[in-house]
């Protein structure tokens, strides 16, 4: 390092290896990211429990099931400006003590319309919470990793997701459904506490924002105490520069096709999601299995998150529009074989399987295409827009299997429908690569910043 000279603090980060600091800033964004997985399996299992106790009707849980996904949305829209102003620390630090009150408060709902209430706060807090850990992971990320790690990080959503649902299975026996929201309420707490004492502001925002050179010494020295030699920081972006910030960026002239096809792809993603994950145990069991059959098929779609991991891998040395988009296209097949394969329980469970790993790879891949995609005077609201406008996906895909459903469409037809939006998904990447062309190589992505 060069004693006189400003210290790149993208390039330090790049050039240092990955420090048990970063390690602890990926624990911390990874348990934000199973509390979610956590309490969107949660509410499903206490579901039953509800009725029990409240004598209501299963129409009547639908304002409380699908409370928290509007929150999810609201949340993350909101959240994202938000955190390009004020910064990512301080939004995480709201967004999990409000998931936490709220969540914590739900336990002690005395009725329907109190629960769907403290849903809709919790659903807010965990929707601005969830893009805030991607930006902060994604600007303490080396280059040539950053897709590997992000991916690995939202693999704790379908892990959060099984176990929550194992111990919603021992817990409601044994101390009630209120039991899981207690639970869901106080983890986050605790891990409140750690992120107050050890989680550091994103170096890139303080770079970006003027912070003292103090600030961003500090943060960097956990890295390696090289960075105490530092007399100032600079920070280079290959992404294209607009002059704004937040919404500014995102919607400027350079970034206004990738945007939006950046929605579009993550929307339909979840359309398929949705669709499966709420209506397939359903569909299998009006087809003809047996119910308990129907739902050990339907289980195995979101198990195949760990695939996000290896495209990771693929995307941090290939192009990451072209890999996403050709997992959306072999989703799209493998979802449209689900339905030409219901007379076969055997190739069924491995469609089913196949479509799943394919599925949620794609998705769990999106919010690193988006992190580096934009520039950082932009990435809170880019990655937050995407993640909000897309959860409309999955309050859309559910509304669409059910109008299928009411028309007598045949399950063949139905999962064919389902197919096409992953057609379009993998269309929208081939438009944004069109739009931005992307280039890297392992060699291109050590030496390149931050944007792609």
């Amino acid at each position: 390092m060069n004693r006189g000279s400003a210290v790149d603090v993208q390039t330090f980060i790049n050039e240092h290896p990955f420090s048990p600091f970063q390690w602890l800033v990926f624990f911390m964004c990874f348990v934000i990211v199973l509390l979610d997985g956590f309490d969107t399996a949660a509410i499903g299992f206490i579901a039953p429990s509800l009725i029990a106790e409240w004598g209501i009707t299963k129409p009547a849980l639908a304002p409380v099931l699908s409370a928290a996904l509007f929150g999810l949305a609201c949340g993350a829209l909101v959240s994202g400006p938000l955190s390009d102003r004020l910064g990512r620390r301080s939004m995480l630090l709201g967004s999990v003590s409000l998931f936490g009150f709220a969540c914590l408060a739900s336990a002690f709902s005395g009725n329907i319309e109190q629960l769907t209430a403290l849903r809709f706060v919790t659903g807010v807090g965990l929707g601005a919470a969830m893009p805030n850990a991607v930006t902060m992971m994604g600007e303490y990320c080396p280059d040539r990793r950053r897709a590997t790690l992000i991916n690995l990080m939202f693999c704790g959503f379908p892990l959060g997701a099984a176990f929550g649902g194992f111990l919603a299975a021992w817990m409601i026996p044994h101390a009630g459904w209120r039991s899981v929201l207690l639970l869901g309420g106080i983890t986050p707490l605790l891990l409140l506490v750690l992120l107050f004492v050890k989680l550091p502001e994103s170096v890139r925002y303080m770079v970006a924002n003027g912070a003292r050179a103090e600030r961003i010494r500090a943060a960097l020295a956990r890295i390696s105490a090289d960075a105490t030699e530092a007399p100032s920081f600079t920070m280079t972006e290959s992404a294209p520069q607009t002059g704004g910030k937040g919404m500014g960026v995102v919607l400027s002239r350079a970034y206004i096709a990738g945007s939006v096809m950046l929605w579009v792809a993550y929307f339909m993603g979840l359309v398929i999601f949705y669709a499966s994950i709420n209506w397939m145990p359903i569909l299998l069991k009006d087809a003809g299995l047996t119910p308990q059959r129907a739902t050990l098929i339907a289980a195995l779609f979101p198990l195949g998150g760990v695939g996000a991991v290896l495209c990771g891998v693929l995307m941090d040395r290939f192009n990451a529009n072209r890999i996403i988009a050709a997992c959306y296209a072999l989703t799209a097949v493998s979802v449209y074989l689900i339905g030409q394969a219901v007379g076969n329980v055997g190739a069924l469970v491995v469609i089913v399987f196949v479509a799943g790993v394919l599925m949620n790879t794609a998705q769990s891949s999106m919010p690193a295409l988006a992190a580096a995609f934009y520039p950082t005077e932009g990435r809170g609201t880019g990655v937050a827009w995407m993640l909000g406008i897309g959860r409309f996906g999955g309050i859309a895909g559910s509304f669409l299997v059910a109008e299928l459903a009411r028309r007598h469409v045949s399950f063949g037809g139905i999962f064919a429908m389902i197919a096409v939006a992953g057609l379009i998904a993998c269309v929208a990447l081939l438009i944004k690569q069109a739009a931005r062309p992307y280039v890297a190589t392992p060699a291109a992505a050590k030496a390149e910043s931050f944007g792609h």
